[in-house]
């Protein structure tokens, strides 16, 4: 908890007066000696303190010192006094910052310890220079996550909200499976599954996430990114528009400039798979490539969406569509009258890449055998096959509520998915696909919910609805009864309660809005890192909040208006584990003068705590002062090095 600003001092312990005033402890209450303290100045009550986790003046100033030190103050974050971290616990506290160790960024680490359990007697624990050996290739990212640098820094707190809003939606019963497609109708209409991923790549899950769906109609927006970012977009829009239709998404109608709405509609999205090239080199294009490239040049483009996570193919839905297909081919057939396709392009191989494929016309074996093989070999677990009686279908891509949130982060994240840090699609593409989400992505309801909602989505008739929002996260949700309109019903209602408590909708930044709960901003701890926590932590013994505030960038040698630092008080109060930690993790300076030119082994002394005197003059005989103005330039530019990075 802060300790109070207003406080006149920090509080001594009362002591026989001297002929100089001596140094103060932390515990007395009272003027200091007739002065008023000096108003703080806006940067320290905002918590912009000195620069951060200050390197001792005797240390290696290169980047390898700099990381070799934040991989000891991880481990003593972590360890909480302990001498050694079971692994099990490093894993638990990754968790609670958003991190799985699934995560592919940390492969490494967690290579690294698994490696370490085998060949060593250990046990599962790491002590300091194991465990900075399995660290520090990762040391930046995880720094990152334990600082609370991360878009949502206090994770927990966020997902236990997000969890409350997920069994409130569970309740309601509304809404009916979709029966148009014979495959579809046989939906579980109790599944109810959120996932998240933030474009720092925190994750999330609750309900059924790990059940694979079909993508449906939310390949939409991702087939025309993929469009945008390979073809640009003057040309894709010389043959689809961006309007709202205001009709049907599966109506025969196309706009005043006779080619279809927007890519958002089935005609749109016809168009669009029509214009798809596959390029081996980017350089040269294939406009008479077969199906089951184009298939695949997708189908690796939305691998990389989801961070190579989950993707299999459902040939049940697809043979199911295939019976039910009428009206997509009076579409294709409509678009083909009205000269929408480009210049030889083949409205029958547009159909078979979207939507499917017409019985007398089939993929060769091989091609099929490929596709699927190509779908083995990038992930793990079970997926469909592919028989030589199908052919690709992109509505029958089949994704989990994990893997679907990969893909929503990607566009949230500017085209760059979050746990890969590959770019996958170009900033326009993402742009313009967002633009059409929000205008057009959740049928006739689109209006309503950019009105309540506010943010980029899209819905499919499997019960999966997209959601972005951008710079912070992507969501997938999956509940397979729909409302009157197509849309989840459970999954509307979730999105709206989502944006009724976080400031998520697109206008909730107006100046005088109603204020709601803002995620990004950090917890009441962070935002408050000032000397005043600092010193009462090290009044306290509270050696947990000293880990914190050294992870988190403070500067421990922060004085008060007295010039006194955490050590003087540490010392003071005879507190050994923070005296310990404050000169073994954080390699204070132990000659800091306070106003009374006391340093801390002074204070130790007066108050006769023999074994915090002991540390110290073993400290300070390791310990050159002399060292500090000298490098103190170098200091400065190391740290800015490191914040850079971090």
């Amino acid at each position: 908890m802060p300790f109070p600003l207003d406080l006149g001092l920090w509080a001594r312990r009362a002591r026989a007066v001297t002929c100089r005033p001596p140094g103060r402890a932390f515990g007395q209450v009272g003027p200091r000696d007739g002065a008023c303290p000096r108003r703080r100045s806006r940067e320290e009550f905002s918590g912009s303190c000195p620069p951060p986790l200050s390197l001792p003046p005797n240390s290696d100033s290169s980047d390898s010192g700099m990381l070799s030190r934040l991989g000891d103050l991880l481990f003593y974050t972590i360890a909480e006094g302990q001498e050694r971290i079971p692994i099990h616990k490093f894993t638990t506290a990754l968790k609670a910052t958003g991190l799985q160790t699934s995560d592919p960024r940390l492969r490494d680490c967690m290579s690294q310890m698994r490696r370490m359990v085998r060949e060593t007697s250990s046990g599962g624990l790491l002590d300091r220079d194991l465990f900075r050996k399995c660290v520090s290739r990762n040391i930046v990212l995880l720094t990152q996550a334990f600082r609370k640098k991360f878009v949502i820094p206090d994770f927990e707190e966020f997902t236990s909200h997000v969890d409350r809003i997920f069994e409130d939606a569970k309740e309601l019963t509304g809404g009916k499976v979709a029966a148009y497609i014979p495959q579809l109708a046989k939906s579980n209409p109790d599944l109810w599954g959120v996932s998240l991923c933030t474009v720092d790549g925190q994750r999330h899950s609750v309900g059924h996430t790990k059940i694979p769906f079909c993508l449906q109609s939310c390949v939409k927006p991702l087939t025309y990114a993929i469009s945008i970012s390979t073809l640009g977009t003057d040309y894709v829009h010389k043959f689809v528009g961006k309007e709202p239709s205001g009709l049907r998404y599966n109506k025969l109608s196309l706009n005043e400039e006779g080619i279809p709405h927007n890519p958002m509609v089935n005609a749109g999205a016809i168009v669009v798979s029509s214009l798809i090239k596959v390029s081996a080199t980017l350089a040269f294009w294939k406009m008479d490539c077969n199906k089951a490239e184009k298939f695949d040049f997708v189908l690796q483009y939305l691998n990389k969406m989801a961070g190579n996570e989950y993707m299999g193919f459902s040939n049940a839905t697809f043979q199911s569509e295939k019976e039910t297909g009428d009206r997509n081919y009076a579409i294709g057939y409509y678009l083909k009258e009205k000269k929408c396709f480009p210049k030889g392009v083949d409205m029958m191989a547009a159909l078979d890449l979207y939507f499917q494929k017409h019985q007398g016309n089939l993929l060769k074996d091989q091609d099929v055998k490929n596709i699927a093989l190509h779908l083995r070999a990038q992930h793990s677990g079970p997926h469909r096959t592919l028989t030589s009686a199908s052919s690709p279908q992109l509505c029958s891509v089949e994704v989990t509520c994990e893997s679907g949130s990969v893909m929503a982060a990607t566009l949230a994240n500017g085209g760059i998915c979050p746990i890969t840090g590959e770019s996958v699609l170009s900033a326009e593409a993402v742009r313009n696909t967002l633009s059409l989400m929000h205008s057009c992505g959740m049928y006739d309801f689109s209006g309503q919910f950019a009105f309540h909602v506010g943010l980029p989505a899209k819905s499919a008739v499997s019960g999966a609805i997209l959601l972005v929002v951008p710079n912070i996260m992507g969501m997938m949700c999956l509940s397979p009864p729909l409302d009157k309109l197509g849309n989840s019903y459970r999954g509307v209602s979730f999105c709206q309660k989502l944006v009724s408590l976080f400031n998520f909708h697109n206008y909730d930044n107006l100046r005088h809005c109603a204020r709601k709960l803002d995620p990004r901003r950090e917890g009441g701890e962070v935002r408050n890192k000032t000397v005043v926590n600092l010193l009462f932590a090290a009044y306290s013994g509270d050696v947990s909040a000293l880990r914190r505030f050294a992870l988190s960038a403070m500067d421990m040698e922060q004085k008060d208006y007295d010039s006194r630092t955490a050590l003087h008080v540490a010392a003071a109060e005879g507190h050994t584990e923070v005296v310990k930690f404050l000169i073994e993790a954080c390699k204070v300076n132990p000659f800091v003068k306070d106003r009374w030119d006391n340093i801390p082994l002074d204070d130790a002394v007066q108050f006769n705590h023999l074994e915090v005197v002991k540390l110290l003059q073993d400290y300070q005989d390791s310990y050159t002062p002399s060292e500090t103005q000298a490098e103190a330039a170098a200091e400065a530019l190391s740290k800015e090095n490191l914040e850079s990075m971090v």
